[in-house]
């Protein structure tokens, strides 16, 4: 029995046993994408752990929101983090991840949408440099004390911030939610910093009262807030609020409802006309004429949220359609595809706009439609005894 089973062991060493590391087919598979391509694996170190926090954020989620976007997947260990994916997606993703650690470094926020910003911005190197010059494209940006460097997120608000820049009348229209107003308040803030002009005039029309304004309390300032509250809330953005509460009392910043711009001239100023849809073409006409010597004037609004009366054209769209190829004079349009506010918002904007377009297509339809032909005399005379019938004795 005992020789038995020194033979069994003998066996035992002599027979090769099964391989249990992994076998080299599935490391083959699992190194393709989920589109079929080889997949790639991109590895960064950060130095500070703080920072890196910063750009993972909270729980993880702007990682998560980077693999949505880009369709990759982010493994962070502490200060390192993995990005499996596509050769040229995954490469993206550590260029956004970089491009987010340095805005961190920088002592700026980040946030879901500075990820949607940073993707925006290497979704435009990618596409018009080479990978080894990639890095010399960037989205303009405006300075301000407060808030430092501010970037545009998308390709639109690039675009406009180039033609602020560049143009001393701009006019810009476009859905909720682009930062057209935001940017313009920043942008009026730095020119004011610099010294390029002296004051800034913010005006916006009071359709819903109906430029009868006397029939709210207070003083005018009192009486234009609650229209004003928007651009309020983006000079608090870009200045302290002790600035702009001593910028108010200094006359720096002024607060002038459109009714009331009549026979002015504004020389060394920067002027925002704010929700410019609900401006009559007398009005906006009158608002142009304003522009005086080291002025810039910037025009806002949204087309689709038109509140003036039937019958009335709007001042927007009436300006844009004349000015827009006018030398001198820059224009930027934002689709609802460049929305920075939320990403539901955006999705919302877009419902609303396919349900606007497809409403509008029904409508050319039914006017290509041919007119039906006229009723024969029979159903004629038909007619005639029908309502013979029905008229009162």
């Amino acid at each position: 029995m005992l020789r038995e089973m020194t033979l069994l062991a003998q066996a035992d060493t002599t027979t090769p046993r099964p391989d249990r590391t992994p076998r080299r087919e599935p490391a083959r598979s699992e190194s393709l994408a989920s589109g079929g391509l080889p997949a790639t694996e991109v590895t960064l170190t950060f130095e500070d752990n703080r920072l890196a926090s910063l750009v993972f954020g909270q729980y993880d989620q702007h990682l998560a929101h980077l693999e949505r976007r880009l369709g990759v997947v982010v493994s962070p260990n502490g200060n390192h983090v993995t990005v499996k994916g596509p050769r040229e997606t995954a490469e993206q993703a550590g260029r956004v991840l970089k491009t987010l650690y340095a805005r961190a470094k920088a002592g700026a926020a980040v946030a879901l949408g500075d990820v949607d910003g940073a993707i925006e911005e290497s979704n435009v190197q990618r596409s018009l440099f080479p990978t080894a010059d990639a890095g010399k494209a960037s989205f303009d940006a405006i300075v301000t004390r407060k808030r430092g460097p501010v970037r545009a997120r998308n390709a639109a608000q690039d675009a406009y911030l180039r033609q602020l820049k560049r143009h001393e009348l701009t006019l810009a229209e476009g859905p909720a939610g682009t930062g057209k107003t935001w940017l313009a308040v920043g942008h009026a803030v730095s020119l004011i910093e610099q010294g390029v002009v002296e004051r800034m005039v913010l005006s916006r029309p009071a359709v819903e009262a109906g430029e009868r304004l006397g029939f709210l309390p207070g003083d005018m300032r009192e009486k234009v807030d609650p229209y004003l509250r928007p651009i309020y809330d983006a000079l608090n953005d870009f200045m302290e609020a002790r600035h702009v509460e001593r910028g108010l009392q200094t006359g720096m910043i002024e607060i002038a409802p459109l009714a009331f711009m009549r026979g002015r001239t504004l020389s060394n100023a920067v002027v925002l006309l704010d929700e410019a849809q609900n401006a009559t073409s007398m009005q906006m006409k009158m608002f142009l004429t304003r522009l005086g010597e080291g002025s810039r004037m910037i025009i806002t609004g949204d087309p689709s949220q038109i509140d003036l009366p039937p019958g009335q054209r709007s001042g927007l769209v009436e300006a844009v359609k004349l000015l827009k190829d006018v030398e001198g004079i820059g224009y930027a349009r934002f689709e609802e595809g460049d929305v920075v506010r939320h990403d539901l918002v955006r999705r919302i904007v877009m419902a609303y706009e396919t349900a606007a377009r497809r409403e509008r297509d029904e409508r050319e339809e039914a006017m290509r439609r041919p007119v039906s032909e006229p009723q024969g005399e029979g159903d004629s005379e038909g007619l005639k005894r029908m309502l013979a019938r029905e008229r009162p004795r």
